[in-house]
């Protein structure tokens, strides 16, 4: 596996994380983006989350967008595309298949994951949000200016996997992730959703190997959310 960076805008800051395997087949695509509410990314939903992919056959690459005093949403938004682009355009020697590339997002991150499935013309094939911030009841402890993505979802939607714990304080499940599987499903959008009765609001994986870097949250029944993703994904294959 090469791992390298690439810079997609000099300006903000902007860059791309490639996790690349060797491979003689294309294999499927995910465009991580962390959350951490727009401070320096946590190893926890970056880079163990890429490497955890590279071990289920994905070319991974973590979106690191503008933070600290360059944080802005619409700027962290047009990062995605600049990632897609990116990797479509390199899809032949990054050993990817352009039409199977998914984005999945965590807590803020997962905003903008949702954000970037809803916009006309996206290249996401499925995205998988992570106990995501829907609305803009955290833009003023975050510092940026946000949307309610719940009101951007239509017909065109991508495919989703929406995970969350029911003791989320942070993005309470009735104030989030409700309100936009309720969009998903009033648009005839096909996704699928777990609400863990354990877990809670930045669990990442869940497991050991990210607990280390996380202060020791790790939840086993929350960590089922991993190995039932990757069955929905299947689905792409």
């Amino acid at each position: 596996m090469d791992f390298k960076q690439v810079v997609l805008n000099e300006t903000d800051g902007t860059k791309l994380d490639i996790y690349n395997s060797h491979t003689d087949v294309a294999l499927p695509g995910i465009v991580i983006l962390p959350g951490g509410s727009y401070k320096p990314f946590k190893e926890r939903d970056s880079e163990r989350v890429a490497l955890t992919f590279v071990t289920k056959s994905y070319q991974a690459f973590v979106l690191e967008y503008p933070i600290n005093e360059k944080k802005n949403y619409q700027v962290a938004k047009k990062g995605i595309s600049l990632a897609f682009d990116y990797i479509i355009k390199h899809a032949n020697e990054l050993n990817v298949n352009p039409q199977n590339i998914g984005v999945i997002g965590f807590s803020a991150g997962g905003q903008l994951a949702a954000a970037y499935s809803c916009e006309k013309g996206n290249h996401a094939r499925f995205a998988i949000l992570g106990y995501p911030v829907v609305n803009q009841a955290l833009d003023e402890k975050m510092g940026i200016q946000s949307e309610d993505v719940s009101k951007l979802v239509t017909k065109e939607t991508a495919p989703t996997f929406i995970f969350g714990a029911r003791g989320d304080g942070l993005a309470p499940y009735v104030d989030h992730i409700q309100p936009y599987t309720k969009a998903l499903f009033e648009n005839d959008v096909q996704f699928e959703l777990h609400l863990f009765a354990s877990g809670g609001h930045g669990f990442s994986l869940g497991n050991k190997y990210t607990g280390v870097v996380n202060r020791d949250r790790t939840d086993a029944h929350f960590a089922k959310w991993f190995p039932l993703c990757l069955e929905w994904l299947k689905q792409f294959d």
